[in-house]
């Protein structure tokens, strides 16, 4: 079953590095817009250990976004059921920076991979853990069994200078009562999480715990449990592309999360995880080549979770 796989990610990898590169990096993020576009790498992790990768697999990129899934992962396991009353579970259909249906719905996020839903998990972390930026940071090395992880100060700092939008998100969560500590201190939290950089293989290995029922691959320890862990899968597959997510599950059939750095980890549960890396963003903020590149993959495969 590896050499299928690998035959067919070379397959897919091949196909796309000769498409045409259509998109834009995000240079919204300053240090953002210093990658190289023509970037492409994909690493696959299977559950038995077994892993292989092609391209720019093994380079660092920034994840941004694709930590909103593992700060959620600490923030249910934390709190359980009580944080739906923050942050609510359908899709939004707007942007993932919108303000919009806040209002309508009085400071409750509609999921927590917005970034306004990823504010509300960074304050409930604050809450309950005594110093949240160490212990997330703590966590996600655990995970990723990559003791030397750390947040990118080049790039928390990039985002620190031009994140206004992100402040107000915050702010006005907070005039809503479902911000509880300071708006300063969760956002300062929320742009170190998302400066988080890792390589494709990495990724794919991080997030195989949630191929795999909640248990870490390596060593089989328990991080959430299976029902938590389904839940998680769930959330990527309805919004984990923002405005996006309904396209993605359609072509591609798995649960995913992208990032604005440009990647992309999908998982098929009870089998594998893939992170795919190419910074050049289409209008919705998902990487271009990454989305075909994991259409072709699940196309090839004949293999999705429907």
């Amino acid at each position: 079953m590896a050499s299928h796989y690998k035959d067919i990610l070379e397959k897919a990898y091949n196909k796309i590095h000769l498409l045409e590169n259509e998109g834009e990096i995000a240079t919204y993020i300053p240090e953002l817009a210093n990658i190289d576009p023509s970037k492409l790498g994909v690493h696959m992790t299977n559950i038995d250990g077994s892993n292989f990768g092609i391209g720019d697999h093994l380079e660092k990129f920034s994840i941004q976004s694709i930590a909103k899934v593992l700060s959620l992962a600490l923030a249910y396991k934390i709190v359980g059921e009580d944080l739906w009353e923050r942050v609510d579970v359908e899709p939004s259909g707007t942007k993932f920076d919108s303000l919009l249906l806040l209002e309508s719905y009085k400071g409750i996020p509609r999921n927590p991979f917005m970034n306004s839903g990823a504010i509300v998990i960074c304050d409930i972390l604050i809450s309950h853990l005594d110093n949240a930026k160490v212990e997330f940071l703590d966590f996600v090395r655990d995970l990723s069994d990559l003791p030397e992880l750390t947040y990118s100060d080049k790039i928390a700092d990039s985002e620190k200078r031009t994140g206004y939008r992100n402040m107000a998100l915050c702010n006005f969560i907070k005039s809503f009562g479902n911000i509880k500590n300071e708006p300063a201190e969760v956002i300062d939290f929320y742009f170190d999480m998302c400066s988080l950089e890792m390589t494709c293989q990495q990724l794919s290995k991080t997030f195989t715990f949630l191929a795999n029922n909640g248990h870490k691959i390596s060593d089989d320890k328990k991080i959430i449990s299976k029902t938590k862990s389904k839940r998680i899968n769930a959330l990527m597959l309805t919004c984990g592309f923002y405005d996006e997510s309904g396209e993605f599950a359609f072509r591609v059939g798995l649960p995913g999360k992208s990032g604005v750095g440009g990647g992309i980890v999908t998982l098929y549960p009870n089998n594998y995880a893939i992170a795919v890396w190419s910074p050049k963003l289409n209008e919705h903020g998902n990487s271009f080549r990454g989305m075909e590149l994991l259409e072709d993959v699940t196309t090839y495969s004949e293999l999705s979770i429907f």
